[in-house]
Order: structure tokens, then sequence, then C-alpha cells
């Protein structure tokens, strides 16, 4: 053998099973299913949980609490957090908000808490802001604006059905 021998034959990917094309392809006859039982049938198919017969462990480990995926995720920010992060004068925007790291990249609507103290006056955009907030943003001389959320499906749903009724 030489050195330039030593890699011939060897190929980056293996080729695929040519399964059930008969006897030459060198998985004939069963196709690689071996013979007989329930796992040589079409159609067979086993839960991803199943082990052996035995609980699965899905089923033995106990379920506590609840979760719902279709709840809207409401972000908090306090009016102390804004004081720290902003100049006196800044225009305050769910933007501005993201690039501060004040709010994460997945959100569904914004609320500014009135927790803290504010001192400068601050142009405020969010979707909801609380009583406290507000008061605390006017006394210093700032702007509460209120952005528009997503609207919801059950609101969606009634504005298609009055324009159907037009």
């Amino acid at each position: 053998m030489r050195i330039h021998e030593v890699h011939q034959g060897i190929q980056g990917n293996r080729p695929r099973k040519r399964i059930g094309r008969g006897p030459g392809s060198g998985h004939g006859k069963t196709a690689g299913r071996g013979h007989k039982g329930q796992k040589s049938r079409a159609g067979w198919s086993r839960k991803p949980v199943f082990q052996g017969g035995a609980m699965p462990l899905v089923r033995r480990v106990p379920k506590r609490g609840f979760h719902n995926r279709f709840a809207q995720v409401v972000v908090s920010v306090n009016l102390g957090d804004l004081e720290r992060r902003f100049e006196d004068g800044t225009e305050v925007t769910i933007a501005a908000l993201r690039e501060a790291s004040l709010i994460p990249a997945r959100y569904d609507e914004v609320k500014i808490l009135g927790a803290g103290t504010l001192t400068k006056k601050l142009k405020v955009s969010a979707h909801r802001f609380s009583e406290s907030a507000k008061k605390k943003i006017a006394e210093a001389g700032g702007q509460a604006i209120v952005v528009a959320g997503k609207t919801p499906v059950a609101v969606k749903q009634r504005q298609a059905r009055s324009a159907r009724q037009k």
C-alpha cells in the first residue's frame, strides 16, 4: 500500500439504503424488517413515550399548576428605571426601552408602573400605564402617551361580523 492509496474508495456520504428493491440490493426479501411480528407490518408505530410496558416517565411525574399559552405577555417597567436610564426631555418609546434593555425581545404589551420617583420631564409611550405612573409623569412635567396594542381576536370577529352585515 502506498500513501496515496489510503483514502481511495472512501466517500463523504454513505449512499442511502434502497429498501424493498429485491435481493440484489442487499436489503431484499424482508427489507431490513426481520421476520413476522408487529414491527414488520405496514402502519406500525410506537408512542414516543413507550417504555417497554413499564409506566412511562411522563405518567409517573406529578403534574402541577397551569400555563395559559394564549395569555398576553405584559412586560412592566418602573418609573425608577426610566429615571436612571434616560436624560431629561427624552422621548421614551418602546424601541428606546428595548435598546436600554428594559424590556425583552418577546412581549405583547408594555406597561409602565409607578414604582420609584421621577424628576425628569419625559415623553413616555407605552401600551398601558398605572394610575400612579400617569400621575408621577404628569407631576414631573412629562407626557404619558398610550400606544395601540394588538387587537384581541374577539374584537376582530365583532368587526368582521359588523362589516358583513353592512
